[in-house]
């Protein structure tokens, strides 16, 4: 499974070797649609941005540097974007079904990364996975093995915070 999901991230770049980050590169659209998941329920968890930092630094084989300027454009790309469909419809047109369904998986590491689950968090990945093309069943099997993966009750939303 790793190394299915490297390889996926690897061939979202050509090279994965921390290459220079430019406009148009996919890796700024795989950052806004993690961004946008990550605040999904509104707040954003520490614990989630380690996630996010870790992978994205791993897989791509990046330096501090080049991670912070991905994160700073993929901040820009999420702030200037209406809705999803900006980042889905590239990665549809250029990536494998396979590669569609594993990003669902790294996006669901991220939700579970604070041990918890919002239905804001469950509806935005939803709506990511159907304008992938990636199946309600195929979207449910990577929500059970990143809940399996991070020992966390997948079922189970988080209370809701009054205001």
């Amino acid at each position: 499974m790793f190394e299915r999901f490297r390889t996926f991230l690897d061939t979202l770049t050509g090279s994965g070797h921390g290459a220079a980050i430019e406009a148009g590169d996919p890796r700024i659209a795989i950052m806004a649609l993690c961004i946008q998941v990550m605040e999904a329920d509104g707040e954003t968890d520490e614990k989630e941005r380690r996630k996010v930092r870790s992978m994205i630094k791993e897989h791509y084989q990046l330096d501090d540097a080049a991670l912070d300027g991905l994160i700073a454009a993929g901040e820009t790309a999420e702030a200037q974007a209406i809705d999803f469909f900006r980042f889905t419809s590239d990665i549809k047109r250029h990536y494998s079904e396979e590669q569609r369904i594993d990003l669902v998986g790294m996006l669901w590491e991220i939700v579970y990364a604070d041990g918890k689950r919002s239905e804001m968090e469950d509806h935005v990945i939803w709506r990511i996975a159907d304008l992938l093309g990636v199946s309600g069943r195929d979207r449910i099997m990577k929500r059970q093995e990143a809940a399996a993966k991070l020992d966390v009750a997948e079922e189970t939303f988080a209370p809701q915070q009054e205001e």
